[in-house]
């Protein structure tokens, strides 16, 4: 059988050639969408003898090839089709990788939100909305941390360098990012090490810069920020600046309340007269103990 395919516009006609001994026979089949399969009616044109029409050969043939299914296009994948909500999925999924990937540029952007767009500096002002954007006081720790991961030189005062630098460091290009990894920044606190560079770091962060040594009124409040919950006699060590003739604290003075802190015990019973201890701390320990001693 030879099958010529002659689409119309309305009513798709199929015309077949049928070849047997008997003359040829040509069918013309109108097709109409009438359920699952295509609805088949033909009509005949005898061509010969219509008594040719009677051959059963003829009528196997057309039978075998109606009871075929009718081979339709390939549709496209709708709304409801489980490709399109694959490819949706696909598609959506690559879109959140792409937000959630490090962008500089929206890095940049970011921090123009809190400058204008020729400055390079994010300044007390700016300060103030960035902290209220992300939830966070500014005298809270956690800034202390963030300012020490951006490397930042002066308190209140962030660069573009800076700021790329350190939120490239920790992958953070939006308010949402970190708001995220305040936790991560707090929790570097409760490492040794890492206390130890962030409270030496809070010396030249939080000083005067036309000054050595930092004025005693700074010098109370970070000491409070970073030792006020964790050192049992800062509370004494507190009263004892307050009253004291000190004006400045210099850095060899500073890193070394920190190592008093953590070595000595809260009764200073293991506080060696003779070590190495600046002036400062032996007369802490002298002011402290002449307290005690006349409270009891």
């Amino acid at each position: 059988m030879d099958y010529v395919d002659n689409r119309r516009t309305h009513a798709l006609s199929d015309v077949f050639r049928v070849s047997t001994g008997c003359p040829v026979v040509f069918f013309i089949l109108e097709e109409e969408n009438t359920g699952p399969y295509l609805d088949r009616r033909f009509t005949s044109l005898s061509l010969g003898e219509r008594n040719s029409l009677a051959n059963p050969d003829i009528w196997d043939n057309c039978a075998n090839y109606f009871s075929m299914p009718i081979r339709r296009k390939r549709s496209s994948p709708t709304s409801d089709d489980p490709r399109n909500k694959k490819a949706k999925v696909s598609n959506w999924s690559r879109r959140n990788e792409l937000e959630n990937d490090f962008s500089t540029k929206r890095c940049i952007a970011w921090f123009h939100e809190y400058t204008d767009t020729d400055e390079d500096v994010l300044g007390p002002e700016g300060m103030e909305k960035f902290c209220e954007d992300i939830g966070v006081e500014p005298e809270n720790i956690v800034m202390l941390c963030l300012a020490w991961k951006l490397d930042a030189k002066a308190m209140g005062f962030f660069t573009k360098a800076e700021w790329l630098k350190g939120m490239t460091e920790i992958q953070c290009d939006s308010i949402s990012k970190l708001q995220g990894r305040l936790e991560y920044l707090r929790s570097m606190l409760d490492d040794p090490v890492h206390f130890k560079n962030i409270y030496r770091y809070a010396y030249d962060f939080a000083r005067n810069k036309d000054q050595r040594s930092m004025d005693v009124e700074t010098a109370k409040a970070m000491l409070g920020l970073l030792l006020g919950k964790h050192w049992p006699l800062f509370g004494s060590f507190h009263q004892f600046i307050e009253q004291s003739k000190y004006k400045v604290i210099n850095k060899d003075q500073w890193c070394n309340i920190l190592e008093f802190s953590r070595s000595i015990l809260p009764d200073l019973s293991n506080y060696d007269e003779d070590g190495a201890w600046p002036v400062l701390l032996d007369e802490f320990v002298e002011w402290y103990r002449e307290n005690k001693s006349m409270s009891s």
